[in-house]
């Protein structure tokens, strides 16, 4: 490899070793970490301080549809078309529920799908952790943690030597 130095992986076998790992990993005071499993791993995320704030965008596109709703509806009822049927008034809001819950519901499904996409960095048909020897088994049967050179407390000698104390089948450096 010739490329420049993304982080160093090391490669378990189960995925309590993983866990066990992450932990320490984090309990050391490294933050750029991210673990690659063949499955979902029950808290793992948490310990690796994943946190996504997609329920806002959720709630924001479900805004957005209950007021898109409601004007469209009020736009046709009151100012464009002002005809009165069946003796309700112009701005009859039972009449305009369906609709309101209808495009509710299509937005804020919309920005769950769309901003977990941006969140997740979607589509990425490249990572500099594919060049890493091995890493074709994450997603097969091996589990991989992967600390990245940005962060603060990354010393090449230093991180390998806390990763071998890991006690992990190997230790790569991955490189972009």
């Amino acid at each position: 490899m010739t490329g420049q130095l993304y982080g160093l992986m090391a490669e378990f076998e189960s995925p309590e070793e993983l866990e066990a790992a992450t932990q320490r990993t984090v309990d050391a005071g490294y933050r750029k970490v991210e673990a690659y499993s063949p499955m979902p791993i029950e808290g793992l995320a948490e310990k690796l301080g994943f946190d996504t704030n997609i329920q806002y965008l959720v709630l924001v596109g479900g805004v957005a549809g209950l007021i898109l709703g409601f004007g469209l509806q009020y736009y046709a009822a009151v100012i464009s078309y002002p005809w009165i049927i069946g003796g309700r008034p112009f701005n009859s809001f039972p009449a305009f529920i369906i609709i309101i819950f209808e495009l509710t519901i299509l937005l804020a499904s919309f920005a769950a799908v769309f901003g977990m996409i941006g969140l997740n960095g979607l589509p990425q048909p490249y990572h500099p952790v594919f060049n890493a020897p091995g890493f074709e088994r994450a997603s097969q049967d091996r589990f991989f943690l992967c600390i990245e050179r940005i962060d603060g407390k990354f010393n090449v000698e230093k991180t390998t030597q806390f990763l071998e104390n890991l006690d992990p089948i190997n230790v790569t450096e991955v490189e972009t």
